[in-house]
């Protein structure tokens, strides 16, 4: 125990010193609780695979949220007797690290294609160790209690094995497939992405109608499109089936401007009347709904543009010019030919890489995919039984809906940064999956009868892909690993709502395919992080914090407790810096309060209790009679506040109970009990004093492990320093919460909760006539039902509502004064004498015009409500609310009006 402790906490003076020592003595691993005797029997694993941020630079607040709230529930579980492991690791993160080492190699006058694919991986691992560093560096600074012996990253041999495993299996049973398919095409990336990775920004656009010729004829269909310049690609025109003008023109033909192609009219329910002209070009080889519209009717699929985005040689003299410019040109030569009708300004939904930040293009592609049907409805089937709980529970119904509309998954992406394609090709294409090259040839030679040069697949897996086998692939599958059978399925897979269908839905689809299990049992979304402008932080949007400036102003404790408090399941949380702040000072009114208790434990003896297990063992507490009223109630307080606790981590409800602990250690313990503490100690040799330190002991104590995983250095520099407790349980982070069951003294919370509520009227009564905070005032309190309450805690009462003991009186039977304010607090009247201590006349013109305020105020509300037209008009809840005002104001005008009458006398 250190000598002396400074005045004001300094997270600088522990963070890194305790959590070095953490991991040192290896508590975050679960054979410690193990070896330690610290476990439950009787408690199953708690597992939570964290989620793998990518390696693609410094981790912002987003990811501390993440970081906070798996932590929480990891220490949470720990120190209730679960084995607890959270397996930290990263993510590869092919398109966006790909795209970053790209741009670097350009500064640097160089490319991937001039230095070739070799070196460029060796370029992108030496990016992959500088920034795995700098994330583990800040995720270690922020406290987080992973198993870092266990860590892992998503291109490891282990990890490799188990993609290629999965990729072989599925491909076996014919699930995977090459196939051409419209795919999101990405000019900027040169490679396919998926559908959950475009962004949909809405734009002023232009809308452009135009005359589709019938064939054979003068007449023709007005067609109205955003996107003139995909006309050279329509392979069909669609009406709706019930449309009277154009319904009956399905089965004839209509010919293609600039071009005088012959395409069929189509009849579709597809087709949105509402929109344009009532006829829709189809284009099925650069749109989604064409193509399925085109797939329905037959419809050939024609390519108009290149890998850049550029009109190809099949456009004639338009090939070469980007989408913009096509779009221009096409429209004149089409105005030229007298085809055009009219533009007018229309809003379109442009779509947008994630990534890179280009408008998409949509295109056939020949790409490797995943059959998800038949995935799908087991995964939703898991979350439909029960096998897998949502947190939020709303968040199912968007889970179902995607799906139930779930379409076959693009996994190849044209990248060299990633998981190779495990499939090669002969010399007359003939394929041969294979764990790897040795394999692929010893196919080839069974297939060809000789040795065979093949050629790898280019492409590299969808990086969602590999992390759809995380909780299972890190724990060793496919190999039956000793962490698989006893780590496997995790508990909680925590993530933001955002990749809920990226990540989570494929997690639970991959690993119900592949392990005959779920991955977990519950999926607990946060949401999302926002800037106090309230946009979405992202390094994108150049408003992203780093968390690490946050813990080098405030401390690591600061800004976690930030984070989780504000926080419930699902909803969005604003950054606001002066929560920090309000945190920081937080942890220093918790040091205090130890500082107290160090200062008036010093030289005594605070026995502890024995439990069978001694993770479970706390300040032993002090014989019942020489507990003081203000001792019983926070005791009682201490039981009803754990109890709640546990029951709002059973409901997820971490947010909220941050607050609870909050309000209870600054506003009770910090504030009353202290308070009322310094009363009963003032009797230093005293058998009470003795049995209140016991008490604060016992309750700061208790208090610490509730309050750890919300503030882990704060609680671990306070219990190291509590007197005898750290030589029995060497952390606090392996210290056991309490039993719950106790009963709660009831009569101590009413008894203490109605001298709180006598103390609060006085202290209102001085801020309201601006007394002197230093006088002390001469009151008379009386009380039928129960005066020895007031009798037996006047020196409470006269301390806390600073009154002058010798002349205020307590108890039963004291005649009201002359000259005096009274106060009603239930059954408590209070008399204050105002005599020498206000100004009465000051005193009366300040009440007076503050009643001939209110009672202007009153006037203007009863004249509007007296207006029949206003009543008649307005909306319900004008109305409502102006009658609640009026009844407000009343009340208030009488209470004002008594004042006044007693002043008067």
């Amino acid at each position: 125990m250190s000598s002396e402790l400074s005045r004001v906490y300094d997270p600088k003076a522990h963070e890194e010193r305790l959590g070095a020592w953490w991991e040192a003595q290896g508590f975050f691993q679960p054979e410690t609780q193990a070896q330690l005797g610290q476990l439950d029997p009787e408690k199953p694993p708690f597992v939570i695979p964290m989620p793998p941020p990518n390696v693609t630079g410094a981790l912002h607040l987003g990811h501390a949220i993440m970081d906070a709230v798996e932590d929480f529930l990891v220490r949470a579980k720990r120190q209730q007797g679960y084995p607890a492991l959270w397996i930290p690791g990263t993510d590869h993160a092919g398109i966006a690290t790909q795209s970053i080492v790209e741009r670097f190699l350009e500064e640097s006058g160089s490319s991937r294609q001039a230095i070739g694919r070799a070196a460029f991986e060796q370029e992108v691992w030496s990016w992959k160790e500088e920034y795995h560093g700098r994330i583990s560096g800040q995720q270690r600074r922020l406290g987080i209690s992973c198993d870092w012996q266990r860590e892992r990253f998503t291109l490891d041999p282990n990890l490799s094995r188990a993609v290629r495993t999965s990729f072989v299996r599925l491909y076996e049973e014919g699930l995977i497939y090459r196939g051409d398919y419209l795919v999101n095409w990405s000019p900027k990336l040169q490679t396919a992405v998926s559908d959950l990775e475009v962004e949909y920004e809405e734009m002023e656009g232009t809308l452009y109608t135009f005359k589709y010729r019938l064939q054979g004829s003068d007449d023709y269909i007005p067609v109205a499109t955003t996107r003139p310049e995909t006309v050279l690609g329509d392979t069909g025109l669609a009406v709706h089936p019930d449309d009277e003008r154009y319904g009956p023109l399905a089965g004839r033909h209509v010919l293609v401007p600039l071009q005088d192609r012959p395409i069929p009219v189509v009849a579709d329910d597809a087709v949105d009347l509402s929109f344009g002209t009532g006829a829709f070009k189809i284009t099925p080889g650069h749109d989604h709904t064409d193509y399925e519209v085109g797939q329905r009717h037959g419809l050939p699929c024609l390519a108009i543009f290149d890998r850049n985005a550029h009109l190809n040689e099949t456009t004639g003299k338009f090939a070469g010019l980007s989408r913009e410019e096509g779009r221009v040109q096409i429209w004149a030569d089409m105005e030229a030919q007298g085809l055009t009708l009219k533009t007018e300004p229309h809003t379109v939904r442009v779509p947008r890489s994630q990534r890179s930040g280009e408008i998409i293009e949509p295109m056939i592609s020949t790409q490797w995919f995943v059959k998800m049907e038949e995935m799908a409805q087991r995964a939703k089937e898991a979350v439909e039984t029960g096998q897998i709980e949502i947190v939020p529970s709303s968040f199912a119904k968007v889970y179902f809906h995607w799906l139930d509309n779930i379409r076959d998954w693009c996994i190849s992406r044209q990248l060299w940064w990633g998981h190779r394609i495990p499939v090669w090709y002969g010399p007359d294409g003939h394929m041969f999956c294979a764990m790897d090259a040795e394999e692929a040839h010893a196919r080839a030679q069974c297939h060809y009868g000789a040795p065979t040069r093949l050629e790898q697949d280019a492409d590299v897996l969808d990086t969602w892909y590999s992390s759809g086998l995380w909780p299972f692939s890190i724990l060793g599958w496919p190999e039956q690993t000793e962490d698989y059978a006893r780590y496997y399925p995790a508990s909680v897979l925590e993530t933001g709502y955002d990749i809920l269908f990226f990540w989570v839905a494929r997690m639970i689809m991959l690993g119900l395919k592949l392990t005959g299990q779920v991955p977990f049992r519950t999926v607990y979304l946060h949401g999302l992080v926002r800037a106090e402008d309230g946009k979405k932080m992202s390094k994108s949007e150049d408003n992203a914090v780093d968390p690490l400036d946050v813990i080098l102003e405030y401390g690591a404790d600061a800004l976690r407790f930030a984070l989780l408090t504000g926080i419930s399941p699902g909803n969005d949380l604003t950054v606001q810096t002066s929560r920090f702040e309000n945190n920081r000072n937080f942890a220093n009114k918790v040091w205090n309060a130890f500082r107290f208790l160090r200062f008036h434990a010093e030289g005594r003896t605070l026995p502890l209790t024995q439990p069978e297990n001694v993770f479970l063992t706390t300040y032993a507490l002090p014989a019942p009679e020489l507990l003081t009223l203000a001792d019983r109630w926070i005791l009682a307080r201490l039981a009803k506040v754990t109890r709640d606790a546990e029951g709002l981590l059973a409901a997820w409800q971490i947010g909220e109970m941050g607050k609870s602990l909050y309000d209870f250690i600054w506003h009770e313990l910090c504030d009353w009990y202290v308070e009322a503490a310094k009363i009963t100690l003032r009797g230093a040799e005293s058998e009470k004093a003795q049995a209140t330190v016991q008490v604060l002991a016992h309750v700061l104590g208790q208090s610490m492990r509730y309050l750890h995983p919300y503030l882990p250095f704060l609680t671990e520099a306070i219990w190291q320093e509590l007197p005898s407790l750290p030589s029995v349980i060497p952390t606090i982070m392996l210290a056991r919460w309490g039993d719950i069951s106790a009963a709660v003294d009831s009569q101590a919370l009413t008894d203490f909760g109605l001298l709180q509520k006598i103390v609060r009227a006085i202290r209102n009564l001085r801020a309201e006539y601006k007394i002197d905070p230093g006088l002390r005032l001469k009151v008379q309190m009386t009380c039928q039902s129960r005066p020895a309450l007031l009798t037996a805690n006047q020196g409470l009462l006269a301390a806390l509502a600073r009154l002058d003991a010798s002349e205020s009186r307590f108890g039963l039977g004291w005649a009201k004064p002359d000259r005096c304010i009274t106060l009603t607090v239930e059954e408590v009247t209070i008399y204050f004498p105002w005599t020498g201590v206000l100004d009465m006349e000051a005193e009366k013109q300040r009440l007076q015009a503050q009643s001939d305020d209110l009672q202007g105020q009153l006037q203007r509300v009863r004249q509007l409500l007296a207006n029949t037209s206003f009543v008649s008009r307005a909306p319900a809840e004008v109305v409502t609310r102006e009658r609640e005002k009026s009844v407000k104001l009343e009340w208030e005008s009488h209470q004002i009006k008594q004042r006044l009458q007693e002043i008067q006398g």
